[in-house]
């Protein structure tokens, strides 16, 4: 499985190496209560130029991985750079702890762009977490940069229903503690769960999650990025691909 990179090609954009990734289940659970206390829920009001989704797709069979990283332009939603980077996936399948499982080859895929993204849109939990660092917090320290978490489904926390208008959502609770956001794209379709990855506010987490929207319960970035790790993805020859890198 690739390692997290100390550096990129793109030098305006620096991967951290915080930790080892090949750790047992246990050291694991320690790394993140170790990190989660330095996930920063607020920031500065952004302006992105450039939007990144994030996903990820499994080969259960084979026990590999391709990781796929999307730049978009702002606010035309243009597909700017496609990288992917495929490998094994040795850490165990656990609830909780799929960034150790995930993130080392969607970190290779970003170590590949050549354009540094203003904003990183994550399939998968930020702080609606149990130990508050899901995989777009801990993406997000790594990369030291605003990322969010837009999940499918809810790892944690309880919610009422939000409005069936689009644009609606309600708190995401655990327990009195507010982690997140159950946010409604798409009048009449189920919510996405939105939370705070890293440097920015719930606010505006499910501000550009919605502004990112286009018709479809899932936002642009990580609706093709879940495309062009299954291979799905069709590109215009002037984009940036891992074809040509």
């Amino acid at each position: 499985m690739p390692d997290c990179p100390s550096c990129v090609y793109n030098h305006d954009m620096e991967i951290l190496r915080l930790h080892e990734w090949q750790v047992t289940t246990a050291r694991a659970r320690e790394i993140q209560l170790e990190l989660a206390p330095r996930v920063s829920r607020e920031g500065t009001e952004i302006n992105p130029r450039l939007i990144a989704g994030m996903d990820i797709s499994v080969d259960r069979w084979s026990k590999t991985g391709t990781a796929a990283t999307v730049v978009l332009s702002y606010p035309a939603l243009e597909i700017v750079e496609v990288q992917v980077a495929t490998g094994r996936l040795d850490f165990p399948y656990v609830p909780g702890l799929l960034t150790f499982r995930e993130a080392p080859l969607v970190l290779a895929a970003c170590a590949k762009l050549k354009v540094t993204p203003d904003l990183f849109i994550v399939d998968g939990q930020g702080f609606a977490h149990p130990r508050r660092i899901g995989l777009a917090s801990h993406l997000g320290l790594c990369l030291d940069v605003p990322t969010i978490g837009c999940a499918k489904s809810r790892l944690c926390g309880e919610y009422d229903g939000p409005a069936l208008e689009q644009g609606s959502f309600s708190e995401l609770k655990d327990g009195d503690e507010v982690i997140g956001a159950a946010l409604r794209t798409r009048s009449g379709v189920k919510p996405v769960f939105v939370s705070v990855g890293h440097k920015i506010s719930l606010h505006e987490a499910v501000r550009w999650t919605l502004a990112c929207c286009r018709g479809y319960r899932i936002p642009e970035p990580t609706r093709l990025a879940h495309q062009a790790a299954g291979g799905f993805l069709k590109i215009k020859p002037d984009v940036v691909s891992a074809a040509s890198v």
